[in-house]
């Protein structure tokens, strides 16, 4: 995901967040952050499990017969 950004490409945002947010701020916002991602992959991760269930309920059954 960051492999196109790269090294200076990080300073420089982490440069504008310092200069942008304060440096008091920031750990409240990389929680936040922190927060949304995990809750996104949560959500994704719940709908991957709904939409594949079916289909893998579907394989155990043709498995056994």
């Amino acid at each position: 995901m960051f492999s196109s950004i790269g090294i200076p490409g990080l300073i420089i945002i982490l440069v504008l967040a310092l200069i942008l947010f304060g440096p008091a701020k920031l750990p409240q916002l990389g929680k936040a952050v922190g927060d949304t991602l995990r809750e996104f992959k949560k959500s994704t991760k719940e709908v991957v499990d709904e939409v594949t269930e079916p289909f893998e309920s579907e394989e155990k059954k043709e498995t056994k017969n």
